[in-house]
């Protein structure tokens, strides 16, 4: 349900990754100038899944996993909404997955924020499809949502951020919401999120990220460079962190296609979703169901 009701103080454990998110995201829709009646956050489950609590702005709580599809789904009802979801590894990666590869593909111009610890944070600590070999006896490879999302040939903005450097965050996020509003289509952005409770990573990631905008040969216009350049810097044992892709054409978004709202060279707006205008075809559509 939407949640009216006046920001809450924060649940997460002091010191939490998370907190670098919203802090961020805070900055970055100040920044991009969106009222805050036009923002919708779609929060997942899991502790990052209750972010939008601790904003006071338009707030939807998914189903387990679902987060994508009802973002997508308050996108095509109000195409001048900005839209946001976030949540976890967890959420995203696993009960979610189907989901996370179909938004890829779908390119509505929403923003996918997942806040990556490599844990269960909220369920006391067990492996995710993230977690690295051995953590709390995982024995499967863990999953890299930018090595796959840069191998889906759509025109996406997708980036990997660090809650330890929350200036590159905001400004990623205001390309990406930039991105969004300008009727592009879809965004992704994974942010190493550490749980400092229960996998406190944040030492560790801290000596190992890697800014791939510094590397010879960056060039985010290219999936098949940055590809290799993000498998290249891994082989270092680092982690590639930055804009990852960067369309130089725009592509054609899920809500254009559907809503008929195409650019100027590609036709007129011609979609009306008034009640007045739809309200013989909502009743149809009760008497069906009836």
């Amino acid at each position: 349900m939407v949640d009216s009701a006046k920001p809450q103080a924060s649940t997460w454990c002091p010191g939490c990754g998370d907190f670098g998110v919203l802090s961020s995201v805070k900055k970055a829709a100040a920044e991009v100038g969106i009222p805050p009646h036009q923002l919708v956050l779609v929060g997942g489950i899991g502790c990052s899944g209750g972010i939008h609590n601790f904003l006071e702005i338009n707030g939807l709580h998914a189903l387990h996993g679902r987060l994508l599809p009802q973002a997508i789904g308050v996108k095509l009802a109000n195409p001048k909404l900005t839209v946001i979801a976030a949540g976890g590894d967890g959420d995203g990666y696993a009960i979610g997955m189907g989901h996370f590869m179909h938004a890829f593909k779908k390119n509505a111009s929403i923003l996918y924020i997942v806040m990556n610890n490599e844990t269960y944070g909220l369920t006391k600590g067990q492996a995710s499809p993230t977690s690295q070999l051995g953590f709390e006896g995982n024995v499967e490879a863990p999953f890299d949502a930018i090595l796959t999302a840069l191998s889906i040939p759509v025109q996406n903005y997708l980036a990997r951020t660090f809650s330890g450097d929350p200036k590159m965050m905001t400004q990623v996020l205001v390309e990406a919401l930039k991105f969004n509003r300008d009727g592009k289509g879809f965004a992704f952005i994974e942010d190493l999120s550490p749980c400092v409770t229960y996998n406190d990573t944040f030492k560790d990631w801290r000596a190992r990220v890697q800014d791939v905008s510094k590397l010879p040969g960056y060039d985010p216009s290219d999936r098949i460079k940055m590809f290799e350049l993000c498998r290249s810097t891994m082989r270092e044992g680092k982690i590639p962190i930055g804009v990852m892709h960067r369309p130089k054409a725009d592509g054609i978004s899920l809500e254009a296609l559907e809503l008929k709202l195409m650019p100027d060279h590609l036709g007129p707006v011609d979609s009306d979703l008034s009640v007045a205008t739809n309200r013989a075809a909502y009743q149809k559509l009760l008497q069906l169901s009836a």
